[in-house]
């Protein structure tokens, strides 16, 4: 069953424009209609380290949703325990500036609670069949604590994912039940109650490092842009990793990317400077593509076994 990635699906609305972006003007350019949603994101990502995640999360009961599974099933991602309902996925609208960074968006949340009936039917067998879980931490309090009892019952790894921090803040005391949580350093500072801007790396990492004993997480990775990232433990194990050095074409799904490569490599026996290695290089394939995607590799470019490609 590979990694089990459990989230929302969303189509994502991107607008970029053709010359000079204007934040109080009319901008010609072009719009595209484009599958999106962390959780949905990360796991397409896994797929293309050919390691045959499963996704579980609701698509619409639309040829929308159908080609969203159709396009994940065509990734060889098991989308078994995917529901179907009615407004069942989430919409994200965004406009980009010229250096491919999101200028404002405003996004529509799906009703996610179904997936609690789903785990309280098969969730024994899903968690067991696994090999770890991606969570967004931000989802419904009652799929989350369902998820961690899961993990904890059947010994699985844990990560948790953020797609709206406003709403993970208030998962803070779930976050010492995950083996790593990973968000940016913008995030990092509304989950701390803290201005992170313009600190450097090495003072991230530290700021990071007090700030993970304090807190009792067990490890947590934060993203610095262009800056790379920095990670900490509780067992004192702290770092940065630089950032690769691409041409930026579209930063949108590089942090989905990231921990994409992350989990897989907490998954499957790395350590944690080394699986941040792995979602470097995830990232850095999104960001120069320019079809803004993450395109495929193998398991053995990353040390990973050609067992984990079942």
């Amino acid at each position: 069953m590979g990694i089990l990635v459990i989230g929302a699906a969303f189509m994502d609305i991107k607008g970029f424009p053709l010359d000079n972006y204007l934040p109080n003007g009319r901008n010609v350019g072009r719009i595209e209609y484009i599958h999106g949603g962390v959780a949905r994101n990360v796991v397409e990502d896994i797929a293309n380290v050919e390691l045959r995640p499963t996704y579980m999360g609701i698509v619409d009961d639309t040829p929308m949703g159908a080609a969203v599974v159709g396009k994940l099933r065509d990734h060889k991602v098991n989308c078994d325990y995917v529901l179907t309902l009615p407004d069942g996925m989430g919409t994200w609208l965004a406009v980009f500036d010229n250096n491919g960074d999101v200028a404002g968006s405003i996004s529509k949340r799906p009703n996610m609670l179904p997936l609690v009936g789903l785990m309280e039917e098969k969730g024994d067998e899903i968690f067991a069949a696994c090999d770890a879980v991606v969570l967004e931490v931000d989802l419904d309090k009652a799929i989350v604590k369902k998820v961690i009892t899961l993990a904890k019952r059947h010994g699985k790894k844990l990560f948790a994912l953020v797609s709206n921090m406003s709403i993970a803040v208030e998962r803070r005391d779930f976050l010492q039940s995950f083996d790593c949580f990973i968000c940016n350093q913008q995030e990092a500072g509304l989950f701390f109650i803290d201005d992170y801007t313009g600190m450097n790396r090495e003072q991230m990492r530290d700021i990071l490092a007090k700030k993970v004993a304090v807190a009792r997480i067990p490890a947590m990775v934060v993203t610095m842009g262009g800056e790379g990232a920095v990670y900490a433990s509780l067992s004192g194990e702290s770092g940065v990793c630089p950032a690769k050095n691409v041409q930026v074409k579209d930063t949108t799904g590089a942090g989905d990317a990231f921990c994409a490569g992350v989990s897989i490599g907490l998954t499957y026996g790395k350590t944690l400077a080394e699986a941040i290695e792995i979602g470097s290089s995830l990232a850095a394939s999104v960001i120069s593509s320019s079809e803004n995607v993450c395109p495929r590799f193998r398991p053995e470019e990353f040390g990973l076994p050609a067992a984990h490609m079942d």
